[in-house]
């Protein structure tokens, strides 16, 4: 018990310190990246891993290197715009549906439901489709999409929030339901949210890289996991490194925000606590 907590530690330490290495290359992207990501050089075409290019370069003479460090960017920007729409819709929907009456909440739901019940891909494709192609349409999409999972989530805290002692005696004391809402129902529904946010924001990264493999993400010549690994499903003998560093660079990215979502969700609960 003691060993395997001991190892959960361990990875959630490496998780956050590889996904702050990731954050802070993003962020500094124009003074880490040795190459302008979209820069061709010809002549470099299918250059393996060299000190002069770590990464080696694509099949136009890109560095490697540079797209996956400016393809970090829209990583993180497609993530932080999906959760923060799809919280920001679902979690308004689910305290209205919480809240509201029997007839409020059957709609609301049912409407939750329906988008629920379509694959995430082919219902992103259709709505990129109506939107058009390129990383602001993904981003809507992905929030739309995503916005169900957390007002099914908030509605269900909700309902058993507000049938709480502490709820009722404040509503019979004639407490404003927004106050009742800020004060009472958002914290103790806070610990669950944030874990659901790390899982759609795992998910939406690679959504995105899915989406912009398929053509209809992120737009060429922008770099993009996706694009990356899109180039590189050609040359997969001939320059097997097109295709294994964005691909483990994105299957790093999404297993740390897991790791990192078990281990905040453990550590909220309160019977797994209870019992340590």
């Amino acid at each position: 018990m003691i060993a395997a907590r001991k190892s959960q530690k361990i990875l959630f330490s490496l998780a956050v310190l590889f996904l702050l290495i990731l954050v802070a290359a993003a962020i500094a992207a124009p003074l880490v990246a040795p190459y302008n990501p979209t820069e061709q050089f010809l002549t470099k075409r299918f250059k393996s891993p060299t000190l002069e290019n770590l990464l080696g370069t694509d099949n136009y003479g890109r560095d490697v290197l540079s797209r996956i460090i400016y393809g970090s960017r829209s990583a993180l920007i497609v993530g932080i715009v999906t959760v923060s729409i799809a919280l920001s819709l679902g979690g308004t929907i689910g305290l209205l549906a919480g809240l509201g009456s029997r007839n409020l909440d059957s709609v609301l739901m049912l409407f939750m439901d329906s988008i629920l019940s379509f694959p995430t891909i082919l219902l992103a494709i259709t709505v990129v489709s109506f939107l058009g192609y390129g990383l602001v349409q993904v981003m809507l999409a992905l929030g739309i999409i995503s916005s169900p999972v957390f007002a099914r989530l908030v509605r269900a805290e909700t309902l058993a929030i507000k049938g709480e002692g502490y709820v009722e005696a404040a509503r019979a004391l004639g407490t404003p339901v927004i106050k009742i809402v800020f004060k009472h129902i958002i914290p103790n529904i806070l610990g669950k949210v944030v874990v659901q946010c790390s899982i759609v924001f795992a998910l939406s990264i690679v959504t995105e890289a899915s989406l912009s493999y398929l053509g209809v993400g992120t737009q060429p010549p922008q770099a993009s996991w996706g694009l990356m690994l899109k180039d590189a499903r050609n040359y997969l003998v001939q320059a097997p490194w097109l295709a294994i560093y964005p691909g483990l660079v994105l299957a790093f990215t999404v297993l740390s925000f897991n790791i990192i979502g078990d281990t905040l969700s453990e550590r909220l609960n309160p019977r797994l606590t209870g019992s340590s």
